[in-house]
């Protein structure tokens, strides 16, 4: 009932007819009408007496006539006569004299989602695994090599008589070669293996049942 309705609250709160339809939004309480204003641009103005709001829930204040009859009735640019409200509200309380008002609560459920959360282990393997490849390594090998240089003879030097033949002398050289290769493990690197929380949202989608009101006459 309007008579139970917070007025000031309901500024600058939604406003909607009969038939949910958008009225706008409530601009202004005062002399008997609730101003309700729609659009931005192209902006219509509503003059809709108090005794015509029907319920306000904290957020819509809806009306008992529909989007249709508000424009035809209501809509105007300047406030009406505070009387045209006087006597319509007077009509609506001389029909309603001696007749009592009953309230009927009807309870509306609604289901909402409880998700629950399972804790579920899995293994992750982690494999080594050997690597062929060839390498190549210098190594570096020491030899001897003969020079042969002239000089003059020390003192101590005895003369010999000159060969009468090619004669061969052997100077004894020694050289370094690649002898047997051995394989030498080491440690290269290390892997070191991590575990952390990482937290996603994943969507849960279920059909849920809820109810409303709808009124006809039996």
């Amino acid at each position: 009932m309007s008579s139970n309705i917070e007025w000031n609250d309901t500024i600058k709160k939604e406003a909607r007819g009969s038939n949910d339809e958008d009225l706008g939004e409530v601009q202004e309480v005062t002399d008997g009408y609730v101003l309700v204003q729609k659009g931005l641009i192209n902006k219509e103005k509503f003059y809709i007496p108090q005794s015509e709001a029907e319920s306000y829930d904290g957020s819509v204040l809806r009306f008992r006539i529909s989007e249709d009859e508000v424009k035809s009735r209501y809509m105007s640019d300047m406030p009406p006569p505070p009387q045209s409200f006087t006597k319509e509200t007077s009509s609506r309380v001389q029909r309603s004299e001696g007749q009592q008002e009953e309230n009927t609560k009807i309870p509306l459920t609604d289901e909402k989602l409880d998700v629950s959360k399972q804790t579920q282990e899995s293994q992750v393997k982690i494999t080594k695994e050997p690597i062929k490849e060839t390498k190549t390594v210098e190594v570096p090998l020491t030899h001897e090599e003969v020079t042969i240089e002239t000089r003059p003879p020390s003192g101590d030097t005895k003369a010999e008589t000159p060969v009468s033949s090619t004669q061969d002398i052997e100077i004894p050289v020694k050289k370094e070669e690649i002898g047997e290769v051995s394989k030498t493990p080491y440690v290269k690197e290390e892997a070191v293996v991590k575990k952390k929380p990482v937290t996603e949202t994943k969507e849960v989608t279920e059909e849920t049942t809820s109810e409303r009101i709808n009124t006809a006459e039996v």
